[in-house]
């Protein structure tokens, strides 16, 4: 009996994060063009391109997208995320997923689910931008300043549409 309700407490606890983790990302933020550059990226290891960096990518819009293996919203949004990969990539759009799992958790997913944009891997760029819950996602315009951030189920369409002048 005590593994039964032990089972479910912890059933419990796991929901309940999964649902803060949601409704923490759900929120977006459109704000607008600012005068401050994004941070740099900065992760270990890349899969799927050259090592890439903002500042070579001047010129072009950036959607970065923060994501997880374990996250159920972040698994959810990935053919969402791949379909906007192929609509943009020929507009001047550059995605970029980047993750804090390791190369031999990534690799076979990244090839099983088909993404074939940029995914990077480790380092510090999540902190740099402040991302406090997965999946998470921001838009850097062409002068490299960020000009929106949320979750990329909730905005992230229209704001990039804005951003590509359709």
């Amino acid at each position: 009996m005590k593994k039964v309700w032990l089972s479910k407490v912890v059933l419990g606890l796991v929901l309940i994060s999964i649902l803060i983790s949601s409704f923490a990302c759900s929120a977006k933020t459109d704000i607008g063009k600012t005068s401050k550059t994004a941070p740099e990226i900065e992760v270990d290891s890349w899969l799927n391109t050259e090592p890439l960096t903002l500042k070579k990518l001047r010129g072009k819009i950036v959607v970065l997208e923060f994501w997880a293996i374990w996250c159920p919203p972040c698994r959810k949004s990935i053919p969402h995320l791949i379909k906007m990969h192929n609509n943009y990539k020929d507009k001047g759009v550059v995605l970029i997923s980047i993750t804090d799992e390791p190369l031999n958790k990534i690799r076979s997913f990244v090839n099983e689910n088909k993404m074939t944009y940029p995914i990077g891997l480790g380092g510090s760029t999540s902190k740099k931008y402040k991302v406090s819950g997965i999946p998470h996602a921001v838009i850097i315009d062409r002068d490299g300043a960020i000009i929106w951030k949320g979750h990329p189920m909730a905005g992230l369409d229209e704001a990039l549409k804005k951003a590509v002048g359709e």
